[in-house]
């Protein structure tokens, strides 16, 4: 125990400035300010997912979650993003504690960042990303394993981990399969400064996924990876809808998300000049086919059927394999609380077995 009473003192909690080394990770749709701020409030990191927001929306949400807490949060922002310096410009005006990236920033960005004060934490699937963001100036990094919901990767946490820790001097937060204190004890003792998780702060009371949706989730214990979402490894709840996503062929699924990128151009009010700039980044960024490209314009519109609409039927749900054993829906304070105190009871455990 640290001398101001925490329980777990990691070089996460030392540099982002929590109580707790647990961390919220920024979901499309799912991640706004009210379960941010209870995250926050429950001394955990609690991350905005502003990928779905328009500028002013990210605004308006930041002034949310800073009426709801004075604790420390991120915002997670899309590096290729056409308007990402304005997101940027925005988060150092709001004092906004740490900036979270799904794709690796520019190392420019980085500096921009760091020389504002703001923390940069990258997310990451693979060694060599993490030794790049790493090498760029990036304070932390998230590394993914396989069994993360959403955009994953082949390689399993527990052999993804101990690869990052080994290779970068930063502090590596564990993403991918933790959902409780065994977890967090486990990620520790790996190297890790701390975890992440998602789908275990989606299924929480505080999370304004709709009631229905929560109950699928529940109820569900399979999930599955598709390429037919947006082109790339997609891991979500194995559905009907799903199930039809896979079996359509190649001219259906660029003409559903030709539907889907209009309806998401009407939301968000960008113009198609908008939406093809950030297209070409996207494609450069992550070296992707314009077929891929274009399927990307599903991902918004089928995330928020489920997560917003409460249509479970006509929207995919992204989800980790941790869906399988979680059965509850805690509020963020109630979950944060256990997962530390058993996180430490199990290392206390490990210590008398090493005193003998």
């Amino acid at each position: 125990m640290s001398a101001d009473g925490r329980v777990l003192d990691t070089a996460l909690t030392r540099l982002v400035g929590v109580r707790h080394p647990v961390v919220q990770t920024g979901m499309g749709w799912v991640a706004g300010p009210r379960l941010v701020s209870a995250v926050a409030n429950a001394g955990g990191l609690g991350v905005l997912a502003s990928a779905t927001m328009t500028l002013e929306q990210l605004a308006t949400a930041i002034g949310e979650v800073k009426d709801r807490t004075g604790a420390p949060f991120g915002v997670n922002l899309r590096a290729d993003a056409g308007d990402a310096g304005e997101r940027i410009d925005l988060l150092i005006k709001e004092g906004v504690r740490v900036a979270s990236f799904a794709l690796a920033p520019r190392r420019e960005l980085i500096g921009r960042l760091k020389d504002a004060g703001v923390v940069v934490i990258p997310s990451v699937g693979a060694r060599r990303h993490a030794e790049k963001v790493a090498a760029w100036g990036a304070d932390a990094v998230l590394v993914q394993g396989g069994e993360g919901g959403g955009h994953t990767g082949p390689v399993a946490t527990t052999l993804l981990l101990p690869q990052v820790v080994d290779a970068v001097e930063i502090p590596v937060i564990a993403a991918g399969g933790f959902f409780d204190g065994r977890g967090l004890a486990a990620a520790l003792a790996y190297g890790a400064a701390g975890v992440a998780m998602g789908t275990r702060f989606l299924l929480t009371a505080d999370s304004s996924v709709p009631d229905a949706v929560k109950k699928v989730y529940l109820g569900t214990a399979e999930t599955v990876v598709t390429r037919q979402v947006d082109g790339m490894p997609h891991r979500v709840l194995r559905s009907d809808l799903v199930d039809g996503l896979e079996r359509s062929g190649r001219l259906g699924a660029l003409a559903r998300a030709l539907r889907n990128a209009a309806a998401f151009k009407r939301i968000s009010g960008m113009s198609w000049r908008a939406m093809l700039a950030d297209g070409r980044a996207m494609k450069h960024g992550k070296d992707l086919s314009w077929s891929q490209v274009l399927m990307a314009g599903n991902t918004p519109m089928l995330l928020k059927a489920a997560m917003v609409d409460g249509r479970p039927d006509l929207g995919v749900m992204a989800s980790g394999q941790a869906v399988a054993v979680i059965d509850d829906l805690p509020s963020c304070a109630e979950l944060i609380e256990a997962i530390v105190a058993r996180a430490a009871e199990r290392i206390r455990a490990q210590q008398a077995v090493l005193a003998g």
